[in-house]
């Protein structure tokens, strides 16, 4: 016996939600939620690129080009599906992913993006540095390495930058065809 939508009672949320059990759990925004789990994998990908794989890869630009890959991969494979997973509406978490197709095609652009993310957070490493050897005189010891946390951060804060712009401009581009 199958049940179909004509003989399945509906009821309201607020009934529904006497039922749940929200006792110890941390009600967190969105937003807030969104920026932790990107950070917390753009770090587990530092921690196992850039410090697992380290001294078996010399050649810099060869790291580089397995930590994007390794990014794309874990962006299309994991952060996506988790920020879908945790939505509360169908198509809610779209605003915070650059990539929202599905697919092979999703996950090839996601790969091309993880390029452009990475040489981003790359970018900022290399400013911070320079500043630091400007303020510290030349000296090197100053110098800012690479660890999970901070990378992390950078690359939440690189990615949401580049989704702020990629907003922006769709909003620009649907009012100027609106006008």
């Amino acid at each position: 016996m199958s049940a179909s939508r004509e003989n399945t009672p509906q009821y309201s949320k607020e009934e529904l939600g006497k039922y749940r059990s929200s006792a110890g759990r941390i009600s967190l925004p969105e937003m807030l939620k969104v920026v932790l789990i990107k950070t917390w994998f753009y770090g587990a990908v530092c921690y196992f690129a850039f410090l697992g794989l380290g001294m078996y890869v010399a050649d810099q630009l060869d790291m580089f080009f397995i930590a994007a890959v390794l990014m794309g991969m874990v962006t299309d494979l994991l952060i996506n599906r988790c920020l879908r997973f945790t939505e509360k509406t169908p198509g809610g978490s779209g605003r915070y992913l650059m990539v929202t197709t599905r697919g092979a095609a999703g996950f090839f652009l996601n790969l091309l993006y993880a390029f452009v993310l990475l040489f981003l957070v790359a970018t900022i490493y290399g400013a911070i540095n320079a500043l630091l050897m400007l303020l510290g005189g030349g000296d090197s010891a100053a110098l800012l390495g690479v660890e999970p946390v901070l990378f992390g951060v950078f690359a939440a804060a690189a990615d949401s930058l580049l989704i702020a712009c990629r907003r922006l401009l769709v909003r620009i581009v649907a009012d100027a065809k609106r006008s």
